[in-house]
């Protein structure tokens, strides 16, 4: 799988984090170690899952990506972002914006995600 970074992770670790979490998210592949059973994901479609369990049979169904082309990953505090597009191996592509709020500013395990997309 090709992905395209943003720009913005450049000197920025915090920004990289927030920037695999969300290219995690598009390819159905976030690491276990990054969420627990209180972590809970607000998806696009207005459904809201909790728990490790739940993410894991969630992101199980997720159309994976062929290309990744992140535009912005921005970071602050206990919070970060990045949006960008997905292309599927069938050429559709797929607008993100994954929004990760942290437990804590060493952003290692997340609280909660905010996503948003268009397809």
């Amino acid at each position: 799988m090709k992905i395209n970074d943003s720009r913005d992770c450049g000197n920025s670790p915090k920004n990289r984090i927030v920037q695999d979490i969300a290219v995690a998210i598009e390819t159905g592949d976030l690491p276990e170690s990054a969420v627990t059973d209180s972590t809970v994901w607000h998806r696009a479609d207005g459904s809201k899952l909790k728990g490790a369990a739940s993410l894991r049979c969630a992101l199980d169904e997720v159309l994976p990506a062929d290309s990744i082309i992140v535009d912005h990953s921005i970071s602050h505090g206990k919070a970060g972002a990045a949006n960008g597009v997905s292309v599927l191996a069938d050429g559709r592509t797929r607008r993100f914006c994954h929004v990760v709020e942290f437990t804590s500013v060493k952003a290692t395990t997340i609280a909660e995600i905010h996503s948003y997309g268009f397809g």
